[in-house]
């Protein structure tokens, strides 16, 4: 295995694996360590060896980032605690380590083995010793910036956010748990999105060989997902917003995903269609009974009388709840829509570690923006001073 750099920590002779720390190795090629993820605790879907097979894969030789791969084991044992899939870039000649993402991944975290320390004193051995590899890399490291992490969900901590550092986020996830009859469910919603829901399925399905669908066969996911590409970036042109999932690298990474994990029901492609034509697109992933929605489109105008962005996700809700899926994750972004769903917040963390003076100005402007965003209204006031917008609403 080609190390970038060993952060195993000799600390003497000690009674105890607490005591001794961990040994850090960090890797480039995450090929090296993909069959060593199989067995985890994962935090949420993302957390998974098959989302990160097509990231890596993707994004390996992108121009401004680097793959770090840190694996952290027991220093006396030996045992693996944990993954953290990692990536390196610079930013105006800071140098910058955070969880391999580019706006792909909506939650991080590392992966759990099974000597994970479960306590913050033990948190805080894993995190001197990983920050110590990070900073011996080549070129070094003058910030380590974690974002998007969820403080746990299933009943599993992520230790991260046991550290003192680590302060709520203001983004947050958006989750429904349907633990008993889906129908029930459906008749939890308010009156006026249940009728409109049950209004929209029935205009939609007036048209000849309407129909909803899990997607199973790999040529048509292809189709699909093109049609997906197509119907998103009409939509960001109309807004006048920029678009970068369709990008030569960021398509890449959602072709491979799907066309690699359609069969194993990892990755989960559904579709309202009207023969041969693709009136609306859901592609999510799914662990078990969690299921994350992803990346979501319709055909725009021309079937806006039966709302087929609402309508796709609640038939895709409806087949997966009837498989087992029991959380539906509509992932970060507080739109209107996710309301209408009955979504909870899932609580997020984030934590920044300034590892040079270089990166301290940095470290010190994301404790101003957290801070600043715990005051909306104040927040709002420095967004219309600089000319930006500011909402932690979203229509």
């Amino acid at each position: 295995m080609t190390a970038l750099a060993a952060g195993a920590v000799k600390l003497g002779a000690r009674a105890t694996a607490r005591a001794a720390g961990f040994r850090v190795e960090l890797v480039r090629d995450w090929r090296q360590v993909s069959a060593r993820c199989d067995n985890v605790r994962a935090l949420t879907p993302f957390q998974n060896r098959r989302w990160f097979d097509a990231w890596y894969q993707a994004f390996a030789d992108f121009h401004d980032m680097e793959p770090v791969i840190a694996i952290v084991s027991d220093a006396v044992t030996s045992e693996l605690a944990a993954v953290f899939p990692l990536l390196r870039r610079v930013r105006r000649g800071i140098r910058i380590v955070e969880f391999a993402d580019h706006n792909l991944t909506d939650y991080n975290a590392p992966l759990l083995h099974a000597a994970a320390p479960r306590d913050a004193a033990c948190v805080r051995l894993l995190w001197r010793d990983l920050l110590a590899a990070l900073k011996r890399l080549p070129g070094g490291t003058d910030l380590v910036r974690f974002r998007k992490m969820p403080f746990e969900l299933d009943g599993i901590t992520n230790p991260l956010t046991l550290l003192d550092g680590a302060r709520r986020s203001w983004l947050n996830g958006n989750v429904v748990t349907i633990a008993g009859d889906f129908d029930a469910y459906r008749y939890s919603l308010e009156r006026t999105v249940r009728k409109e829901l049950e209004r929209s399925w029935r205009v939609f399905a007036r048209s000849p060989d309407a129909s909803f669908r899990i997607v199973t066969e790999p040529n048509e996911a292809l189709r699909v997902l093109l049609a997906m590409e197509t119907q998103q970036d009409a939509r960001m042109r109309y807004l006048g917003l920029k678009f970068m999932l369709n990008d030569d690298t960021c398509a890449a990474f959602y072709r491979s995903l799907v066309s690699k994990n359609l069969g194993s029901g990892y990755v989960v492609l559904s579709a309202l269609t009207v023969g041969e034509e693709v009136i609306a697109t859901l592609l999510g992933i799914r662990s078990g009974s969690n299921y994350v929605m992803v990346r979501i489109s319709n055909a725009g105008d021309k079937w806006s009388n039966c709302s087929p962005g609402r309508l796709i996700i609640e038939r895709t809700m409806a087949a997966l709840h009837q498989d087992g899926v029991r959380h539906f994750d509509f992932s970060i972004g507080n739109y209107a829509y996710k309301r209408r769903f009955g979504v909870e917040p899932l609580a997020l963390a984030e934590i920044t570690a300034a590892l040079s003076w270089r990166g301290l100005p940095f470290a010190l402007r994301d404790r101003a923006a957290h801070e600043l965003h715990r005051h909306p209204r104040l927040a709002a006031h420095v967004a219309r001073a600089l000319g930006k917008s500011y909402s932690r609403e979203e229509n």
